[in-house]
């Protein structure tokens, strides 16, 4: 069984959970590219992606998603669907992931390939986010539900705490202001897509009200919003972030 290396240990400690299969550890922590540096000419051999943290990334964000429904339904007895539709979206969303990766120092726990750790890899925000999502599928896996809710309640308790009220997502926010003004609807286009597949980036523009507003995320949807937040920003007359 492999020993977990000095970044993971430091992880473990933060999370307040030691695993007993280290193994499952040391594989959500481990990048795409790490893989594929290590099997080189036998990648073919192999299913894309095997050895990787993604398996471990798809179970994590079911199990994510269910803890944070279940804390969702206790903290709010009170609201509905769309308000707890709203609130969940904001805390499972890519940026709330980063966040809390960063938090707690996921990047120096994370394996890489050299030549990616040298591009930024390791620091960009959905190879952090999908660390989260597979980090938490591993301790379900290896200890189940109870350590993963801990976690899930101390890592996120700051976002949960922050929530006043159901946030908005910048896109409906965005459409409300242009509506209430009697504008036209925002008109979106995605103006570039680049990046290694593990590690894309899109970047899309947004128009309404006279202005344009542009956003960069690893997924369209993430991009659309930030952009939206961008180009809000501008027409309520705000600095923007």
């Amino acid at each position: 069984m492999a020993e977990p290396q000095g970044g993971a240990r430091v992880l473990q400690a933060r999370l307040g959970y030691t695993f007993v299969n280290e193994s499952l550890l040391n594989e959500a922590l481990t990048h795409r590219s790490a893989v594929n540096q290590k099997t080189n000419g036998r990648r073919r051999a192999q299913a894309k992606g095997a050895g990787s943290n993604e398996r471990l990334e798809f179970i994590g964000d079911r199990v994510l998603g269910l803890l944070m429904a279940e804390w969702l339904l206790e903290r709010y007895p009170g609201e509905q669907e769309g308000a707890l539709g709203s609130r969940l979206a904001h805390l499972v969303s890519r940026k709330t992931l980063a966040d809390i990766a960063e938090r707690i120092d996921m990047s120096a726990a994370l394996t890489v390939a050299a030549h990616e750790a040298k591009a930024g890899v390791r620091t960009a925000a959905n190879v952090l986010a999908d660390a989260v999502e597979a980090v938490l599928g591993a301790v379900f896996l290896d200890g189940g539900l109870d350590p993963a809710r801990q976690i899930v309640r101390q890592c996120w308790k700051p976002e949960l705490d922050a929530q006043a009220r159901p946030p908005k997502d910048p896109k409906t926010a965005l459409q409300e202001w242009v509506l209430g003004r009697g504008q036209a609807l925002p008109v979106y286009e995605t103006i570039g897509a680049d990046g290694p597949s593990h590690a894309p980036l899109f970047v899309v523009r947004v128009t309404a009200g006279g202005l344009a507003g542009e956003g960069r995320a690893g997924n369209k949807r993430a991009a659309e919003s930030s952009a939206a937040a961008a180009l809000l920003a501008k027409l309520e007359g705000k600095p923007n972030g």
